[in-house]
């Protein structure tokens, strides 16, 4: 049987819209008829081969975030049934299939059951930005109800949600922004801090009376991360999912503070812990349902046949929220 997909022979080429082999589902594996394509920054990189520590060999099928139905399971699965409506960010990078595509078979490791409350495509903009926001916030800073959070970049993809998952934890949540998204960080309950207006010494003396964040969440790396390493207090902690480049750990240092990387794309990569990516998705479905925590998608509409101009609107940085892709 065959289905549809969109195939990448080379990198920077054009997204092909192929009749491809329907893939077989293996054990530990479960058939997704695939309904939407949440896609991400870093699938550009990945379609430009510039990704380093994202490498997909070619030809591929980019779409790291997906939500759909369970066609079919695999030997050895109990915990999804068909019919299941699940989500997840289960390919696009180290070989594996993508999801824009009409179905994948995927590790059941990495998927949950979607919010009951959530459409396809708004359900498709979550895996990637939650997962990323979990492990740097629950994982690594286990923040507390009470603590006081920066997230650097707060109406970005991650950012928002970070910023709404660190006020479910009961912080007390403040967020970098442009002026034009002081509404939208309102609307979540943070603080919001025009970082074109004050500077980092400026904003850390009128919000915590120069004592600095106990947790800063970068998810804009470069010279932010720096800043939140001059943001945060004595003994607190800076977490970012962008910390690549090279660094001076001088003002991190002096605070006695500690530094946590995030890889989200790691268990896609070597295979290991792919089971955590499943219960973080439990935790979001959990808090959707719960009404804590809802995604931004773009509102404009593109399917398979304009995925090309998705990804224009991503490298032109034109998005409101999240860019998904209607895949049915």
């Amino acid at each position: 049987m065959n289905m549809q997909a969109l195939v990448l022979n080379r990198y920077n080429g054009p997204l092909e819209l192929t009749q491809t082999p329907q893939p077989s589902v293996q054990a530990g594996q479960v058939l997704v008829r695939i309904k939407a394509s949440g896609l991400n920054p870093l699938d550009t990189k990945i379609r430009a081969g510039s990704a380093a520590h994202a490498r997909h060999p070619l030809p591929l099928v980019l779409g790291i975030d997906m939500a759909g139905v369970v066609e079919a399971v695999g030997p050895g699965i109990t915990q999804f049934k068909v019919g299941d409506e699940v989500y997840g960010m289960t390919g696009g990078v180290g070989g594996i299939q993508g999801s824009l595509a009409q179905c994948a078979a995927v590790d059941a490791r990495l998927i949950a059951l979607k919010p009951s409350n959530l459409s396809m495509k708004e359900a498709a903009a979550l895996p990637l930005s939650f997962i990323t926001s979990y492990q740097g916030i629950v994982d690594r800073a286990q923040v507390k109800a009470g603590q006081t959070v920066l997230v650097q970049g707060g109406a970005g993809g991650v950012g928002h949600v970070s910023v709404q998952l660190a006020q479910a934890l009961g912080a007390r949540v403040f967020a970098t922004v442009s002026n034009g998204d002081a509404e939208l960080m309102g609307s979540y309950g943070a603080t919001a801090i025009d970082y074109r207006e004050y500077s980092v010494e400026q904003y850390v003396q009128q919000y915590t009376g120069g004592e600095g964040f106990d947790l800063v969440a970068d998810t804009v790396g470069g010279a932010t991360l720096d800043a939140s390493f001059s943001a945060v207090k004595q003994f607190g902690h800076v977490v970012s999912a962008l910390g690549w480049g090279t660094h001076a750990l001088a003002p991190l240092s002096f605070r006695e503070a500690t530094y946590s990387g995030v890889f989200t794309l790691a268990p896609l990569l070597t295979g290991k812990h792919r089971e955590h990516h499943g219960e973080i998705l439990q935790v979001a479905t959990q808090l959707v349902e719960a009404g804590k925590l809802v995604p931004r998608v773009d509102p404009r509409g593109f399917d398979l046949a304009s995925a090309d101009l998705a990804y224009q609107a991503i490298a032109a940085g034109s998005n409101k929220g999240k860019i998904v892709v209607d895949v049915q």
